[in-house]
Parts: structure tokens; C-alpha cells; sequence
């Protein structure tokens, strides 16, 4: 992907020869989730706690379609249509849901992967 600048006035434009989408932009994070996530399963002496983090991810995708729809529905928020795919939940673009996934995961994860503290005796 190759950029190349140029100086208009006071500022400067960046004129990208491949604009990256937001799948693409998701991509990139749920990858590197998705490698904390292994690294938490494999180093991990405790379990994953599988069914807390499904119960999590339903509330964040709950939570996120009813407020992705609100701010979006009053013009807080707005999206380049030429980099969505175009598949919505409501009003919402699928692609803003990448984020719920990544906080359902990625927290767990790096909790996981934190020492513990030892316990302390009554």
C-alpha cells in the first residue's frame, strides 16, 4: 500500500493508492487479539473461561447494536460507504461489531496471562 504526500496551503494530504476498508482495519486487531488469545490458552495454567466470555460477547453485541444504532441514527457517527460491505444489524455496519469481539476476548486473555498474586492467609 503505497502513500504518497503532498502540501497544500498549510497542511498536508496523504493520497493513498489503496484505501484500507474496515474489515481490513478489523483484521488487523482481531489478528493480533487473536494471537493473545492462543498465547493465554497455551501458557495458561488455569482454563478459559469459555462461557463467561460467550455470555459477555452476547451483552457487548447487544449493547453495541443498540447504541452503534443510536449514535449513527442521530448523526453522532457516520461511515464511508465505498469501505463498508455493506451488510448492516439495523443501521449499523457489521464491521463495527469486530470491536465487541476483540474487548470479549482480549481482556480475558490478558487477564489470563497476568501472574496472580499470591493469596494471603486469614
Amino acid at each position: 500500500m503505497a502513500a504518497e504526500a503532498s502540501r497544500a496551503g498549510d497542511t498536508i494530504q496523504i493520497h493513498d493508492s489503496a484505501p484500507m476498508n474496515y474489515w481490513q482495519l478489523n483484521a488487523f486487531f482481531l489478528a493480533a487479539v487473536a494471537v493473545v488469545g492462543f498465547l493465554a490458552v497455551a501458557k495458561s495454567r488455569r482454563a478459559m473461561p469459555w462461557l463467561a466470555i460467550a455470555g459477555t460477547l452476547g451483552i457487548l453485541l447487544l449493547v453495541t447494536a443498540v447504541f452503534d444504532n443510536v449514535m449513527i441514527g442521530i448523526g453522532l457517527v457516520g461511515y464511508d460507504t465505498t469501505k463498508i460491505s455493506g451488510v448492516f444489524i439495523g443501521i449499523a455496519p457489521l464491521e463495527d461489531f469486530g470491536y465487541a469481539v476483540a474487548a470479549a476476548v482480549l481482556l480475558p486473555s490478558v487477564w489470563l496471562l497476568l501472574p496472580g498474586r499470591p493469596r494471603e492467609e486469614p
